[in-house]
């Protein structure tokens, strides 16, 4: 009949979270770092003071001769600890760059769905490139698609800011939207002057 490998000693638990607490840990001496400062003392005795206090015996570090512990409450220590890793991943966040694409001629109701997409994208921390394509004779009146990007980027004043203008890229004309931050808020509104084409176009009567 198959049995069960028992724990190396009473008390004892497999686990697999990062840090081994109590019992978990093996060392016969380790270094217990305290308010005033480390010293060597036996496994026991940590385990002990840790009882007294009411809270655990934390491995904090694995050294080379003996691991580093320190008496205090893991369930307040893990807390703090994953609160940390996630504002550290939130500040380390790498900025991507979503696309969208359109034509001079897109309906009301796809560019009105277009604007509410790069608002989601936008509020995510992620950067919008608006791309117009030209096709055929449109190539003519690239106005009539700078007139669409700046009405683009006026519907998202309020979360955005352009990090790029309308330029052409051949057969295309794209800006670059980036969100707008609370150091960055909206200007107010005023009278619109004429849009003067994007450099690299020719406007065409």
């Amino acid at each position: 009949m198959k049995t069960r490998n028992k724990p190396p000693f009473p008390g004892a638990r497999r686990t697999t979270r990062e840090h081994r607490i109590n019992e978990e840990i093996t060392a016969e001496t380790v270094r217990l770092v305290g308010e005033k400062g480390a010293e060597v003392v036996p496994l026991s005795e940590a385990l002990r003071r840790a009882r007294e206090a009411g809270v655990d015996l934390v491995e904090i570090a694995q050294a080379p001769d003996m691991p580093v512990v320190k008496i205090i409450d893991y369930g307040k220590f893990k807390f703090e600890k994953t609160k940390k890793d996630k504002e550290s991943r939130k500040k380390q966040k790498i900025i991507q760059v979503k696309e969208i694409k359109m034509g001079p001629k897109i309906d009301t109701g796809d560019f009105d769905r277009k604007v509410q997409l790069a608002q989601e994208f936008l509020n995510e921390g992620d950067n919008v490139k608006v791309t117009m394509r030209f096709k055929g004779r449109e190539i003519a009146h690239t106005e009539l698609g700078l007139e669409k990007l700046m009405e683009f980027k006026d519907r998202l004043e309020q979360v955005a800011i352009v990090e790029k203008m309308p330029s052409m890229e051949g057969r295309m004309m794209s800006m670059v939207l980036r969100p707008r931050g609370k150091n960055n808020p909206p200007k107010k509104s005023t009278p619109s002057s004429s849009v003067e084409p994007p450099q690299g176009s020719e406007s065409t009567s």
